[in-house]
């Protein structure tokens, strides 16, 4: 129930975004826009260093920059030559016109990004799925939803309909938790998050840049670190 009960506080806290951004003035919302995207920028740091940095003795100790870097670069790279950002869109796109749902499209790709990016949301799902403890997907479920509400207010309907790739994404990972928990651990588990949480800082970068990053072609990154580390498993 840990990926139900997230979905449904990102669908309440999404509406009662909707309805809190009717009685905010438009200045008002580009201000708290500008802060979100530095807020979010924060965040995705704060996840990248987290799964980088370790203490050893007296100093602090980084690794993984070279995955991240390889990760990224070769996962753009296949974004770009697939156009995922141009079909996500679209997709998008079509649903915003034959609704007429204002802003639909950026607000359901960088919502469904960040809620599906860290090791909660992995974490959690195997727990439940493997010791049926959904308590992690719960707290989890907690921060959606008041992010939700936030997004709500300031990006528009599309957060509402992310909880379908957050309920997608996390079931199948609590499905297929016997199998999964082996391998979602040490160094896999903090690179895939690390890059993860770069992505999150693109969306940050987002809100504050005109020139926009297309953060959808990227990732692919989270697929190059899945076949490192099954080829290192091979081998």
């Amino acid at each position: 129930m840990g990926s139900v009960v997230n979905a449904i506080a990102i669908i309440i806290g999404g509406c009662l975004g909707l309805i809190l951004k009717k009685g905010i003035r438009e200045n008002i919302q580009d201000s708290i826009y500008k802060v979100i995207g530095i807020s979010v920028i924060v965040i995705g740091f704060n996840g990248v260093l987290s799964n980088m940095a370790s203490v050893s003795g007296t100093s602090i100790v980084t690794s993984g920059e070279i995955i991240l870097i390889v990760s990224l670069v070769l996962g753009t790279l296949l974004g770009e030559c697939l156009d995922i950002d141009k079909h996500l869109n679209g997709l998008s796109q079509k649903i915003e016109d034959k609704f007429h749902l204002a802003g639909f499209a950026n607000s359901f790709v960088v919502a469904s990004i960040i809620f599906c990016v860290g090791a909660m949301a992995i974490i959690g799902a195997i727990n439940d799925g493997l010791l049926h403890d959904p308590s992690v997907l719960y707290i989890k479920s907690i921060i959606d939803g008041i992010t939700s509400i936030i997004l709500g207010a300031t990006l528009g309907m599309g957060v509402i309909f992310s909880s379908v790739p957050v309920l997608l994404y996390q079931g199948l990972i609590t499905l297929l938790a016997g199998s999964l928990s082996r391998f979602l651990v040490g160094e896999f588990l903090q690179q895939l998050c690390m890059v993860g949480y770069a992505l999150v800082v693109c969306i940050g970068l987002n809100f504050l840049l005109k020139d926009k990053l297309k953060v959808a072609n990227m990732l692919p990154s989270l697929l190059i670190v899945v076949l490192y580390n099954v080829i290192l498993m091979i081998i």
